[in-house]
């Protein structure tokens, strides 16, 4: 018998009578959920449609209304590889090396690290994620799930798919961090198990993803629970909307590659919508945990949030913070928030803990569980640290509703990000404690992260 620490609407029982008193006694045995993972591509905090009515995304809206929604979720390293080696080891990427983007040229396959010319101190980052990292998936193997994974890897080249890191089974991973068109054939090159032959011209990536999603969920005929990982290509460039949505939005007064931005944002709407369709149909709805996340902020205005992806102030609010919606039925709260500052690092404990039913303590990771925030309890207070190394601009740190910024060139901001989501007022050399404080805290961290790159 395990111990029981998740609502009991999600036990199953079972009366026993005690040998001697004759009392009958309730022996509670876990029921592990079904998990789904829709993890979206440079999808912006502010591109959701109940924060900008310039995006119709209602079934995020729906599932919002669902879920519990954290308002603070930030990645440790915005960038497409390393958001995605922190999501599936629970550790801060700089801690394996990873401070940038995986390059998709040939050149790379076989060399471990890649330089950036502009980074201005030159850190390598590595090519791949090491086979002897630990995934979310190799652990929940071990609870009996049966994991899939559909789309975008990004983190190595053939030898080093999902299939090599726990996944039972993939469908559209290539060696590219985004097609050339999301419109067939899709990809240029780096498509080595050529998953994409039997398609034709007018098929769209999202939706031939999205096929691929709920013909898994309808024909999954395991006694074991599944643990699907979808991983989109969109809403990352080139953006290329879905043509049958595109008009809309261009009639509407959008321009250029914001408005097939936009119409890309609808169509991947549309396809959560799908996922959770096919988990309602399949019956599975009342034990499925449903995870929205993204893994950077959006190309283009991240308003009211200041950065982006791109720009050079990526560790600003719009390019670090991020969508994060989870739906656990039984636990969650409908239609509740959060503003506790959280990272993609903690979806990793978060995982395990719903797969096993048992608290999950490993030191080797960062990653914090959120199974006491999902129940509307608290975690305990800590800073999150931020890393990359493409420009000037290459660290922070947040604690509470403070964040320092850090650049090579010896420049610091301080924000309270709560009061001032904007990042306007830069309050560095106003005489405030907590600048000394966050500043001797980056200082260690950066200590402690370091040595892995010697």
């Amino acid at each position: 018998m395990v111990s029981v620490f998740i609502s009991c609407a999600l036990l199953s029982c079972k009366v026993n009578k005690q040998k001697n008193a004759g009392e009958p006694t309730t022996t509670y045995t876990y029921k592990k959920p079904n998990i789904v993972l829709l993890f979206v591509d440079d999808y912006g905090w502010s591109d959701i449609g109940y924060r900008n009515s310039t995006f119709n995304t209602p079934n995020l809206n729906q599932f919002k209304k669902e879920s519990l929604d954290f308002t603070r979720a930030y990645i440790p390293t915005p960038t497409c590889s390393p958001s995605r080696v922190s999501l599936l080891t629970g550790k801060e990427s700089a801690r394996l090396e990873m401070s940038r983007h995986v390059p998709e040229e040939e050149l790379f396959i076989n060399e471990k690290y890649n330089l950036w010319p502009t980074d201005p101190v030159q850190r390598p980052s590595i090519n791949y994620l090491p086979l002897e990292e630990v995934t979310y998936a190799e652990e929940l193997k071990k609870h009996g799930y049966y994991n899939y994974f559909i789309g975008k890897w990004h983190v190595g080249h053939v030898g080093r798919y999902p299939i090599d890191q726990g996944f039972d089974a993939e469908f559209g991973t290539t060696d590219n961090g985004h097609p050339k068109s999301y419109y067939f054939p899709f990809f240029k090159s780096g498509d080595p198990r050529n998953f994409m032959k039997d398609y034709k011209e007018g098929d769209y990536l999202t939706d031939v993803l999205t096929d691929g999603a709920v013909d898994f969920i309808e024909n999954y005929d395991k006694t074991a629970p599944f643990m699907l990982s979808f991983w989109y290509y969109s809403v990352h460039g080139p953006s290329v909307g879905r043509k049958d949505l595109l008009k809309k939005y261009q009639d509407a007064g959008l321009e250029g590659k914001y408005a097939h931005h936009a119409a890309m944002v609808e169509a991947m709407d549309a396809s959560v919508g799908r996922v959770r369709k096919a988990i309602k149909e399949k019956g599975i709805e009342d034990n499925t945990v449903i995870i929205v996340l993204s893994d950077q902020g959006g190309a283009y205005t991240n308003a009211p949030l200041s950065g982006g992806k791109k720009g050079g102030n990526t560790l600003g609010e719009g390019g670090a913070r991020v969508p994060l919606l989870i739906s656990y039925p039984g636990v969650t709260k409908s239609n509740t928030e959060t503003d506790i500052p959280v990272q993609s690092i903690d979806i990793y404990p978060t995982l395990v803990e719903l797969a096993s039913g048992k608290k999950y303590q490993n030191d080797a990771i960062q990653g914090v569980s959120l199974l006491p925030l999902l129940k509307g309890n608290k975690i305990a207070k800590r800073n999150l640290y931020f890393l990359r190394s493409y420009e000037d601009q290459y660290a922070a740190v947040i604690s509470g509703d403070w964040k320092l910024i850090k650049y090579h060139s010896g420049k610091f901001q301080l924000f309270n990000v709560t009061e001032d989501i904007s990042e306007q007022h830069d309050l560095i050399g106003t005489g405030l404690k907590i600048e000394a404080t966050l500043k001797e805290d980056i200082r260690n961290w950066e200590r402690d992260f370091v040595p892995a790159y010697k």
